[in-house]
């Protein structure tokens, strides 16, 4: 069996660990390799080396990073397909959700090739006589991502592109369940022309998690996955001197109002529940139904749903595995909850029948109706392929249950009502808010990340707040003695 190892320095590194991990292709329910788990000395090597580089690259021209960037992005884009092979192998997510994986981190790469705009300071001349006062930025030295399992291509790609092409050095810690496309990446990145060094792959488990948040020649950390994880990273890397940006976890809501489309509605409550397997923090789990339009939405989602083909990735099915089968079987136990709960189960995607392996890690999309707002199903983050309707009497209702939630990452609403779209978009307690638009994850040049329990720290990722959390501004003032003008004379010839 093959052994996924770090990558650092520009080579693969094995480091002194024997400790591994299996990678399972989800879809077959096989373990096809082995991930080494760093060591906190194997964590240390790899600062270490970020550090020792780090000079030499923040002192690189912002010409020449930027040509290294735009080299990154052709390659990125001429070999995505490669990429998304890699993401479905280790991931289990059908290629069209690969691709868009890709093509919405090729977003940031982009944004981090305009990188000599993004990095102009400011200069304010005569603030007295004869002086002037101007910022600059400059890179934090060596920074840490954590990345999560669902999107191995695109998050490491919301973070490492913007640190980098500001002069940092980066060492990844990708999720050990599908490293491989993070090695990927870092070997392309260095065909690219990226000094060795520059970014690095430590692949790991907890005891790597807190090397980084403890080093401290790591100046910020960046990190995705569930809340109580997020807390945790935010307060140790925090405690240690670090800024961080942790973006946490979601229980996201679809407000339909009865004037809605409920086609676009049913089309949309569809996609964005089940997209990926429903393993995104975007996903829609909550559909908060405006009465009296439950039933009619409800049976146009059941109809949408017969026709979804669940199975194998590379077999143009609409929704592939879960991760693993614990996860499988931890998202299949809400099903349980919600009949004891007194939910109805309109869907039940246990034991349906798939274009795979039967071995894989398979649940099915899942639709319940009715769901007590005290339950499980409501108030925990499933992650997986299940959609919640909960029936209210208002849009005052609706807008309540969303604003009494502990999580705001995203939320949508489908109306026709201008009005009520704009009312709702200024009083929904949500970081990330659609109209008509079910997963409303910004473009690269805004910035993504929620409210309260979604987000813990300085920064949410990419766009206008990327550049501001990976440097430091500098600000000088000064003055230049005139020696026509009686200041000291320093040999100069007099005008």
């Amino acid at each position: 069996m093959s052994v996924v190892q770090h990558w650092v320095g520009g080579a693969a590194f094995a480091g002194a660990s024997t400790r591994t991990a299996p990678v399972y292709n989800p879809a077959t329910g096989v373990a096809q390799r082995e991930v080494l788990l760093a060591t906190t000395a194997d964590v240390d090597h790899a600062v270490a080396t970020a550090k020792a580089a780090f000079p030499g690259w923040s002192g690189t021209s912002v010409a020449k990073r930027q040509a290294v960037m735009f080299a990154f992005r052709e390659q990125l884009n001429a070999r995505k397909d490669e990429l998304a092979a890699i993401l479905t192998n280790e991931h289990g997510k059908v290629l069209s959700d690969a691709g868009g994986e890709i093509a919405r981190g090729l977003e940031v790469v982009e944004l981090a090739c305009s990188i000599p705009q993004l990095m102009k300071g400011e200069y304010s001349e005569n603030v007295s006589t004869g002086v002037d006062v101007y910022s600059i930025r400059q890179a934090l030295g060596v920074v840490g991502i954590i990345s999560p399992f669902n999107f191995p291509a695109m998050v490491p790609l919301w973070f490492f592109p913007l640190a980098i092409a500001a002069g940092n050095t980066v060492v990844l810690k990708p999720s050990e369940k599908d490293p491989s496309a993070a090695i990927w990446m870092a070997e392309l990145f260095k065909q690219c022309g990226l000094p060795d060094g520059v970014f690095n792959v430590v692949n790991g488990d907890k005891e790597s998690v807190d090397a980084l948040l403890e080093h401290p020649d790591v100046a910020s950390i960046s990190f995705v996955g569930s809340t109580p994880i997020a807390k945790y990273i935010y307060e140790t890397a925090s405690k240690h001197g670090k800024r961080v940006q942790a973006l946490g976890g979601a229980k996201n809501h679809m407000l339909v109002l009865p004037d809605a489309d409920l086609d676009l509605v049913a089309d949309s409550a569809v996609n964005a529940g089940f997209g990926s397997a429903g393993e995104r923090c975007m996903a829609i789990s909550v559909v908060v139904a405006v009465e009296p339009v439950a039933d009619a939405l409800i049976e146009k989602i059941q109809s949408r749903m017969a026709t979804l083909k669940v199975g194998d990735g590379t077999r143009n099915c609409d929704m592939g595995p879960l991760i693993t089968d614990v996860h499988r079987d931890k998202v299949a136990s809400y099903l349980e909850i919600a009949e004891q709960d007194g939910a109805e189960i309109v869907v039940d995607g246990r034991g349906i029948e798939v274009d795979g392996d039967p071995n894989g890690f398979w649940l099915g999309p899942t639709l319940i109706d009715k769901v007590p707002t005290s339950s499980k199903v409501y108030t925990e983050e499933i992650f997986g392929p299940v959609l919640s309707v909960v029936r209210v009497k208002s849009y005052d209702e609706g807008l309540a249950l969303i604003n009494g939630s502990q999580y705001g990452n995203g939320t949508a609403i489908f109306t026709n009502d201008g009005g009520a779209a704009r009312r709702f978009q200024n009083e929904v307690t949500v970081g990330m808010v659609g109209i008509n638009v079910p997963i409303p994850v910004p473009v690269g040049y805004y910035s993504f990340g929620g409210w309260k329990n979604s987000l813990f720290g300085d920064a949410k990722a990419y766009g206008t707040q990327a550049i501001p959390f990976f440097t430091r501004e500098k600000a000088i003032t000064s003055r230049w003695l005139d020696p026509s003008h009686g200041g000291i004379n320093l040999g100069f010839p007099q005008n």
